[in-house]
């Protein structure tokens, strides 16, 4: 009788793995510092509570006998000016189309919800060269807090352009197949509709004032519909010295949608099967906050349904970009020359995906103290399988 053999590779395997296969541009008889050694000591070193490049490479000296536990370091670790050269020179789509790999490799369950949104690098800017700061449009799987990948873009003017090269990278091998995929107004164009479409995700897209026409057209059909064929659902929210309620209806008889009669350059957009309206009051301790929000879906969404998903959209703010800011101190990073900025934006969503695997009641910022203070506590971050 055979018996099956159930293997199970470390997180930190796969690392290596995907770290492996990125192009070394270096004349290889000269490189003393292998990429996959620069690379997981940058990562280590960014888990460990480092920010800057000098902070890395002295950790990484302090801490070579456990850098040497998964890659020789044969001649050591390279200086902080050393690193910030190395990390310049690292194609950034290479090293994010490994990113992805890596996430789909490590954690391949099928995504439900997933967020796209961008955020800038405020301090990552080069006046004298005349060029702007990063700016980072980020997929994100709000329901296990998950980054799926990123794509750059000079800025923010420009995520129409990315957010379909990015979704084309997410939905390698079926990557979005069943997914809600919700995106801010500045995606709601009938190409960035299709895309998602043709990855078999369905889309969630708001509806604001880049889109009058569309937006009229579903205020006014709001405001005139049978209240028989609304479904609604209200939840409050209590938190932060305020009390909101949402108000979330949707409809599904959106035929008129489809349409023959259009004006010149109306949005049309493909499958159309959901309309929403989240109508928002909020009760600060000054005064009152209201608000009404559209949005459009090719999912069949009830109203259940759709305040979840976009409930779920805002946790990319919460769970990704504040984190940046605030643990990682994104903003302050002053990164501005070759690839670095966007080298190390998605080392720190390579840290943030390991560091959330962790389970105990830690802060994030507290794993990062402790990954410094303890080798075994960062070999468990990273996921490395015991011997």
């Amino acid at each position: 009788m055979s018996i099956a053999v159930v293997f199970t590779k470390s997180r930190l395997r796969a690392l290596l793995e995907h770290f492996a296969i990125i192009d070394d541009t270096r004349q290889q008889w000269r490189v003393a510092l292998p990429l996959p050694e620069i690379l997981l000591l940058v990562v280590c070193g960014t888990i460990a509570d480092c920010d800057d490049y000098e902070g890395i490479a002295e950790w990484g000296e302090a801490h070579l006998a456990f850098l040497r536990r998964f890659l020789p370091y044969h001649h050591g670790v390279p200086g902080g000016r050393w690193l910030n050269i190395l990390m310049n020179r690292i194609n950034p789509e290479l090293f994010s189309t490994a990113f992805t790999a890596w996430v789909r490799e490590t954690w391949p369950d099928r995504l439900d919800l997933v967020a796209i949104d961008g955020k800038t690098s405020r301090r990552s800017h080069n006046r004298g060269a005349e060029k702007a700061p990063l700016h980072l449009v980020s997929a994100f799987a709000t329901t296990s807090h998950l980054v799926l990948g990123q794509e750059a873009v000079a800025d923010n003017t420009n995520e129409i352009t990315a957010i379909p090269v990015l979704i084309e990278r997410l939905a390698t091998n079926d990557g979005l197949k069943g997914a809600l995929v919700s995106i801010d107004a500045i995606a709601t164009n009938p190409t960035i509709a299709t895309a998602i479409r043709d990855a078999q995700a369905d889309y969630l897209l708001a509806v604001k004032a880049n889109q009058p026409t569309l937006r009229s057209e579903i205020e006014r059909f709001f405001a005139g519909a049978p209240p028989a064929s609304l479904e609604n659902t209200v939840d409050i929210d209590k938190g932060h010295g305020r009390i909101e309620q949402r108000t979330v209806t949707v409809a599904r008889d959106v035929g008129w949608l489809d349409g023959d009669r259009r004006f010149p350059g109306e949005v049309r957009l493909p499958d159309v099967t959901t309309i929403v309206r989240v109508a928002s009051r909020a009760e600060l301790k000054d005064r009152g906050r209201f608000e009404t929000r559209y949005y459009v879906s090719s999912a069949g969404l009830s109203a259940i349904g759709a305040a979840e998903a976009v409930r779920s959209h805002w946790a990319i703010e919460n769970s990704l970009h504040w984190v940046l800011d605030v643990t990682f101190g994104d903003d302050q990073s002053r990164l501005r020359t070759g690839h670095g900025a966007e080298n190390m934006a998605i080392v720190r969503h390579f840290a943030i995906n390991l560091l959330r695997t962790v389970k105990d009641k830690r802060s994030i910022r507290l794993r990062r103290k402790c990954a410094t203070w303890s080798p075994d506590y960062l070999a468990t971050i990273l996921g490395q399988l015991s011997r």
